[in-house]
């Protein structure tokens, strides 16, 4: 079976996850830390590719990045093969290392760019490993001002200038009432072509272009179902006429 077409980001930013294959640990020492994100860091700037926040946990790893000339497939693709073959080398560990693809979830406004550079950054939290004050392996020290090793990989000036300095940043990210409903979509991708049949069968009898002017609990409702049922907030604005931004926040 073929598979499905990246969502491709209007915005060109991306949420990235990179699983270890079988859930296998990526990393077994901080020189296999550092070596990936020194790989990370030098393949980007090839691809013209830009790390915005990142996290290393042990089988798997989150990225924030802004790919504006789409090469984040190939650059990725790129960062694997290379990884694991060093990684195999080390080890001596036989076969594949990371889960065949990884994934990419489109940010198309600026409230989820923010809330997911605060879903990666407190994600060894979660976890239950460490909080992000406290964690080394992210990018929540350089937004700070740190550096790990005497090096530093985010760029962090866009979101920094976002939310209005370093203080502002602490606040956004350890501030318990702060909105913490974000989560990349692990559903499939649906295809244009089926976006209707799912509209319909999710709206019943109600006319899409009806939607926009019914109440608004019941529209965020329903336009929370619509994403949950696997639809981008693209082909939910394309079929309702809704904007993307009443989209976006619907049921956060």
């Amino acid at each position: 079976m073929a598979r499905a077409a990246r969502a491709r980001s209007e915005s060109g930013f991306y949420h990235v996850i990179l699983r270890g294959n079988g859930r296998q640990i990526l990393f077994e020492c901080d020189a296999d830390r550092l070596g990936f994100l020194e790989l990370l860091r030098d393949s980007f700037r090839e691809g013209d590719i830009t790390l915005l926040a990142w996290c290393l946990m042990d089988n798997h790893v989150h990225l924030l990045v802004e790919d504006t000339r789409e090469a984040l497939s190939c650059t990725m693709q790129k960062v694997a093969t290379t990884y694991a073959l060093q990684y195999n080398t080390r080890s001596g560990h036989i076969g594949h290392v990371f889960q065949q693809r990884f994934h990419s979830f489109p940010i198309e406004d600026d409230s989820y760019l923010l809330e997911a550079m605060r879903y990666i950054h407190n994600n060894s939290s979660k976890a239950g490993v460490a909080s992000a004050a406290s964690y080394r392996w992210s990018s929540y020290h350089e937004y700070l001002g740190e550096s790990l090793w005497g090096q530093r990989f985010a760029d962090t000036r866009l979101l920094l200038e976002m939310l209005g300095g370093v203080d502002e940043f602490v606040r956004f990210s350890l501030d318990e009432t702060v909105d913490d409903s974000y989560q990349p979509n692990l559903r499939p991708r649906i295809p244009d072509d089926a976006a209707a049949g799912v509209l319909a069968e999710v709206l019943a009898d109600l006319p899409p272009s009806r939607l926009k002017s019914v109440e608004r609990d019941r529209r965020d409702a329903v336009l929370l179902e619509l994403k949950r049922a696997g639809l981008s907030i693209r082909q939910i604005e394309r079929l309702t006429g809704i904007g993307r931004n009443i989209v976006a926040r619907a049921g956060r």
